[in-house]
């Protein structure tokens, strides 16, 4: 790649195209240079939930909506990762947070979907 910006473009294609380890592999040396980059940081956290690497994405998405409470993507995605690593509890307020930030059908859907599987497993345990 012959300069940042076209490597970053090219990770976000290969995210697309569902290569999630070949996004990462293209974005480490712009992690390692660009570290502070919201965009980088955003894209590497997306490419970590997709291959399934449920703490590093819960990792940068936690610094990342630390640094940016306003950024409403970034707390969907920290909720869905953890509602992933099945942490549906902790998942729930960055939801609702999100859906009241910015009102997305995807984001009112997972909200509803938490608060289900939450109250199905409380009905459960009593």
């Amino acid at each position: 790649m012959s300069t940042h910006v076209d490597r970053y473009r090219f990770a976000e294609r290969l995210l697309a195209q569902r290569d999630a380890l070949g996004a990462l592999r293209l974005l480490e040396p712009l992690l390692h240079e660009h570290g502070d980059d919201h965009g980088v940081q955003l894209l590497a956290a997306r490419a970590y939930y997709h291959s399934a690497q449920l703490g590093r994405a819960r990792e940068a998405l936690t610094a990342l909506v630390e640094r940016d409470p306003s950024d409403h993507y970034a707390r969907f995605l920290l909720g869905r990762t953890l509602e992933r690593a099945g942490r549906a509890r902790e998942a729930l307020p960055h939801l609702r947070m999100a859906a009241a930030m910015a009102p997305q059908p995807d984001y009112s859907d997972s909200v509803a979907r938490v608060t289900r599987s939450l109250g199905e497993a409380g009905s459960e345990a009593g």
